[in-house]
């Protein structure tokens, strides 16, 4: 039955024709929306022609291609204690920078305080990536013009390590494994590693030089000797430069109190001795325990060579800037020069101006007596000195920091 009625609320520009149970928009109105689409189209089409016309449209990132005169430079942890500091340096000096960090150990704060001194265009990007995600390293090497890359990413505490020893195997020797495969495939020619002295182990003879046998006793050093080994196997069929630093243990903080070392508080406990005497300090923890009293050594507590980070990623620079296609070089990073645990206290003690109360405990697993450097090589070939080597002077400027951060970069 045809029904050609029209409902009395409903006029004739807006009805619709009903025929068999179908409705049937009205032609006029079909025609009306179907000329919004074409004005719609049109608009966008013209928009998007004034964008191409514009200079910055088709402009490529600066970071995608080489620049003459500008070495681009990719910071593997550069939100890290290390990394940052480096990072810091590098654009001082004019380089232009990618951190990829998955801030898993390091702070978004501290990029942020970079990207506030370095706000131009083309110094500094910052790219969130997990190392150990091989398509997504790829990806990062495709769309950057990488000239070197300073590896630092790494978990880096010696007792963790002994508590979960495939975490470090995984983190440590096979991410660097994936970075050197993408530099591989990308035609990026030149590695600074951060390594050890873990590598080392507990040698027979100090001090520590770069022929030194390499037995490391923990998962972390062990992680690191095969994290080299991979390198230096590559490197031999290879025409790339190659710079190795086996540094000791690092403190200190940039000078200038932009930059510092703010560890998450769930891994206080496997921290470097320098966060522990300032948590100590400063009230956060009752007090310092020293693992092991009963080493070897003069007071019997374990004695090491204190690097401070200024001096450490002025070494890296230096690499940097001297590594030659073909060539490796490994070169500890040291003062030459060992102190013990308990001398460490006392400095730390004056650094902070606060009393810090000790306990001495047994062995922690996986530590040695002492291991010092004799950094003649690193001297001789490279020109670099430790010049920030008095203990208490070192502390006192990351004392400043950690004083006015109280909650490290905050939850930024």
């Amino acid at each position: 039955m045809l029904n050609f009625g029209r409902g009395r609320n409903q006029t004739r520009s807006s009805r619709s024709m009903s025929l068999g149970g179908m409705d049937y928009p009205d032609p006029k109105k079909k025609s009306s929306f179907v000329g919004k689409i074409l004005l719609a189209a049109g608009l966008t089409a013209l928009c998007i022609l004034m964008l191409k016309q514009s200079p910055s449209f088709n402009a490529p990132s600066p970071f995608s291609h080489q620049e003459d005169g500008v070495t681009h430079v990719l910071v593997t942890g550069g939100a890290g204690y290390i990394g940052s500091h480096a990072s810091l340096r590098l654009l001082k000096d004019k380089y232009r920078v990618t951190i990829v960090d998955n801030l898993s150990r390091g702070n978004l704060g501290a990029v942020r305080v970079l990207q506030e001194l370095f706000p131009e265009p083309g110094r500094l990007q910052f790219i969130y990536a997990d190392l150990g995600d091989a398509k997504a390293v790829n990806k990062i090497f495709s769309e950057n013009a990488f000239d070197a890359v300073m590896h630092f990413a790494a978990v880096a505490y010696v007792g963790e390590s002994t508590l979960f020893p495939l975490k470090y195997y995984h983190n440590i020797t096979s991410n660097t494994l994936v970075v050197l495969e993408a530099m591989a495939a990308h035609g990026v020619k030149k590695l600074i590693y951060s390594s050890t002295c873990a590598t080392y182990g507990e040698p027979e003879k100090m001090p520590i030089t770069e022929v030194t046998p390499q037995a490391p006793i923990n998962p972390y050093g062990k992680a690191k000797k095969m994290a080299e080994d991979i390198i230096l196997d590559f490197s031999k069929n290879s025409n790339m430069a190659v710079m190795i630093l086996r540094y000791f243990n690092v403190i200190g903080s940039d000078p200038e109190g932009r930059l510092g070392e703010a560890p998450r508080p769930e891994l206080r406990e496997h921290g470097r001795i320098s966060g522990a005497c300032f948590d100590a300090a400063s009230g956060t923890m009752p007090g310092l325990k020293v693992k092991g009293t009963d080493y070897d050594t003069p007071d019997g507590t374990c004695v090491r060579d204190y690097i401070d980070v200024t001096d450490l990623v002025d070494a890296h620079v230096k690499a940097l800037e001297k590594a030659v296609p073909k060539k490796v070089g490994i070169y500890n990073v040291g003062t030459g020069k060992g102190r013990s645990v308990k001398e460490f206290v006392e400095a730390c003690k004056q650094a902070t101006g606060k009393p810090i109360k000790v306990d001495y405990l047994p062995r922690r697993p996986g530590d040695y007596a002492k291991v010092y450097s004799d950094p003649s090589k690193i001297m001789r070939e490279l020109n670099w000195t430790a010049r920030y080597t008095d203990l208490k002077e070192s502390l006192q400027t990351a004392w400043r920091w950690q004083q006015s951060h109280r909650g490290g970069y905050g939850n930024i």
